[in-house]
């Protein structure tokens, strides 16, 4: 799954949920812009760090592994 389609989805999921408690007569999502965009602006340094991380240490078994017969 792509990053277009998750964020599409995570933006359908509110639109939806922010209109069905007005359909019910309660107070919408209280969220501003400003705060739509703090958390969009922590989701992206989040996950830019953890891809950051990732990328640049051996996680996974076979990268250990890999690392360890290039370095012989």
């Amino acid at each position: 799954m792509n990053i277009g389609t998750i964020i599409r989805t995570v933006v359908l999921v509110f639109a939806l949920l922010n209109q069905i408690l007005v359909a019910f007569g309660k107070s919408p999502l209280p969220f501003d812009e400003v705060e739509v965009e703090q958390g969009v602006s922590a989701i992206i340094t989040a996950s830019a760090a953890l891809w950051a991380w990732w990328k640049d240490n051996d996680v996974t078994k076979q990268a250990i592994e890999r690392k360890k017969k290039v370095s012989l």
